[in-house]
């Protein structure tokens, strides 16, 4: 209940322009009630945000444990995760802003939800591997890298409309970049590509003057 109402005051003015006494006034409770519970406004800021994570988690659990092959629940995760933040940070208002200002606190607040949302991505991995559907090596380093890929894409497809757009007018390109690569299947090479880096064996020549 506490959380709900500072939630919705935290969407209608912002976590700067909302004080302990507007909560507890809409809460109906006295300042010194929600002291027994939060320090300060910063906590109840990351209690909101805590909540509304573990929202998407639960969306997400729901997808990695449904019965659908592999591939296409990763398919389906991908696109799960990217709309259901959107809508979870498009509801909340102004609080829209301060999650992407407060970087550091909303890093603190998702911690748990990065950590929920590796091992659910694992999870699908080695459901794949095992039923052949992948050819990954490592599920959980394959996991970490699908998660930061993801996290990385989250600003653009949130706040900037024609890249959103783009993404899902042209869904199966990314879909494919996400579960085929971008290196054409003839021209795959064991070889980690660091060659460029090595010397010239012209190297050590001296130079005409």
């Amino acid at each position: 209940m506490l959380i709900d109402v500072a939630r919705l005051l935290f969407a209608k003015w912002g976590k700067e322009n909302t004080t302990m006494n507007d909560i507890a006034a809409a809460s109906n409770k006295g300042r010194r009630t929600l002291y027994t519970y939060f320090s300060n406004k910063e906590q109840i800021y990351l209690a909101v945000i805590e909540q509304e994570l573990n929202i998407l988690n639960e969306k997400l659990q729901r997808v990695a444990t449904c019965h659908l092959p592999p591939d296409k629940k990763l398919i389906e995760y991908i696109f799960t995760r990217l709309d259901a933040v959107k809508e979870l940070i498009s509801r909340n208002g102004s609080l829209q802003s301060d999650f992407f200002r407060d970087i550091y606190e909303v890093e603190k607040a998702r911690r748990r939800f990065d950590v929920n949302d590796m091992d659910m991505l694992q999870s699908i991995f080695e459901e794949g591997r095992a039923k052949g559907y992948f050819q990954i090596k490592d599920p959980e380093l394959s996991a970490q890298l699908f998660h930061y890929a993801l996290k990385g894409i989250e600003t653009p497809y949130y706040f900037r409309n024609k890249v959103r757009l783009k993404m899902q007018e042209n869904r199966q390109q990314l879909i494919d970049i996400f579960m085929k690569g971008i290196l054409n299947a003839s021209l795959q090479d064991t070889s980690s590509g660091r060659d460029c880096m090595k010397p010239s064996p012209l190297a050590h020549l001296p130079r005409n003057s």
